[in-house]
């Protein structure tokens, strides 16, 4: 195989378009992991307008591309999946039946190592540098919005009982409850934007659109708008005003659900809640398959899904003191991250404490 590597903005159309027919065919191909929009060319190029030494690699065979492999490059040669940190699925895209060597492709791309954290299903290349696998939770409305809300209504009937019902109070208590799958007003990115920004500082979290890469990939994205990928804004409305947001990204069956937020304000209507449902009935009307929430144990995600997919971190490597010293020091963090996480009595400490720390830099 060949093996091309380049920067963003060198990547011709025809290698674009190659690239988008892959994953249009990814369903039917039996690959559907790989029509998931982090997937796309739409999302590394978006990557390689805010971050330094994002790259692609293009695999060809007889001079055709059959393979798209985007990644993160340090100048020490550290490799890390593009978007690393606000991305819910890496690898490589590739057509069906296409077999790599891991090593071959290091070398070529100049890459010592490569870390993922969210590598889908498929990927056996890559699998076997994989330290775990977790749970990434999907709602299924390939059926239908009321067959999705039929099965809830026996999986989890408490909960959607009581999320209806917050819905109509939210309504007579504000006003009007109005839901727009698609909004397309700047501003209201904004005050998404500055509702998650608050919710990071409050729960203790470090505020991701505190980076400003991130919040210009995001403006970007929102206003990036193809046949094949969507930046997507929803919006829940009461009495005229946004109460509940979300930002997720669309190719093909799959909207990838990313920065939901809500007013705190109206926190005891549940609005986050209320949206996803309208959500799922939006992208059901829209022919979609199913939203991805995401790798995490959430509670609203426990109580949504209809299934899980499986995704992957770790790292493959060559033999290299780089890969070496780069494992040496990611591996420890990884691991406690990881054991707090699966330990629910380790996770309710930890984020009790986080929430203290929040409250504490709210009032200083």
């Amino acid at each position: 195989m060949n093996i091309s590597v380049y920067r963003p903005g060198e990547l011709t159309a025809a290698d674009r378009a190659a690239w988008s027919a892959l994953q249009s065919r990814a369903v039917e191909d039996g690959s559907p992991q790989l029509a998931n929009p982090f997937l796309a060319p739409e999302f590394a190029l978006a990557v390689g307008r805010c971050r330094h030494g994002a790259r692609i690699a293009v695999v060809r065979e007889e001079g055709e591309p059959v393979a798209f492999f985007p990644y993160q490059r340090s100048p020490m040669g550290v490799g890390r999946a593009i978007g690393l940190g606000v991305s819910d699925a890496q690898g490589l895209i590739h057509r069906p039946g296409f077999q790599w060597d891991a090593r071959e492709l290091l070398i070529a791309c100049g890459l010592s190592v490569w870390e993922f954290d969210h590598l889908v299903e498929g990927q056996k290349p890559f699998e076997v540098g994989a330290s775990g696998s977790y749970g990434s939770p999907v709602v299924d409305v390939e059926q239908g919005f009321d067959s999705y809300l039929a099965a809830l209504r026996k999986q989890s009937p408490k909960f959607t009982r009581t999320t209806l019902a917050k819905e109509r109070k939210l309504g007579r208590d504000v006003g009007e409850v109005r839901y727009v799958h698609d909004e397309r007003d700047p501003t209201v990115l904004g005050t998404l934007i500055g509702w998650k920004s608050a919710q990071y500082r409050r729960t203790g979290r470090s505020d991701r659109f505190a980076r400003p890469w991130i919040s210009h990939l995001v403006e970007q994205l929102f206003h990036t708008r193809g046949a094949s990928f969507t930046g997507l804004l929803s919006v829940l409305y009461a009495g005229g005003r946004p109460v509940a947001a979300h930002f997720g990204l669309c190719s093909g069956p799959v909207l990838a659900c990313w920065f939901p937020a809500y007013d705190p304000a109206f926190a005891k209507y549940s609005p986050g809640l209320v949206l996803h449902l309208r959500m799922a009935e939006g992208a059901a009307a829209a022919g979609m398959a199913y939203l991805d929430l995401g790798r995490g144990e959430k509670a609203y995600k426990n109580s949504l899904k209809t299934r899980e997919l499986s995704v992957s971190e770790g790292w493959v490597t060559r033999h290299h003191p780089v890969a070496l010293g780069h494992r040496v020091r990611r591996a420890p963090v990884r691991a406690l991250r990881n054991t707090v996480l699966a330990r629910p009595e380790l996770f309710e400490r930890a984020d009790r404490l986080l929430k203290r720390m929040g409250r504490f830099r709210a009032g200083s």
